[in-house]
């Protein structure tokens, strides 16, 4: 019987960083471990189904992913908290904000 062989995949385009992706040992014997399903429970908690890729072990076991802490937030949750913090503002409010983020030079 003829085993399959596992292509690797390349993300991103030309120029770009190619983006890493998860890598699974199995805990039996060391050798990589193919994931095969995800079974999201939370948005940020989710149970990985992976299947040893050596076929002399065929280790089947489940994994849990699950998201630790933040090292650098994220711009698109600052940005958004700005816009929706400006939509709420009447327009002279927005006035006086834009009038204090001008320099000090500027207003001399």
């Amino acid at each position: 019987m003829r085993q399959k062989r596992l292509k690797s995949r390349h993300f991103g385009t030309a120029g770009a960083d190619v983006m890493r992706v998860l890598k699974i040992e199995c805990p039996e014997c060391g050798s990589k471990a193919v994931i095969r399903k995800t079974n999201r429970k939370h948005r940020q908690i989710a149970d990985i189904y992976c299947a040893c890729a050596d076929v002399e072990c065929g280790h089947t076991f489940v994994m849990n992913l699950t998201f630790s802490h933040t090292l650098s937030p994220s711009a698109k949750t600052g940005d958004m908290m700005m816009q929706k913090w400006l939509n709420s503002l009447s327009p002279d409010q927005k006035q006086m904000a834009f009038d204090l983020l001008k320099p000090a030079a500027a207003a001399v």
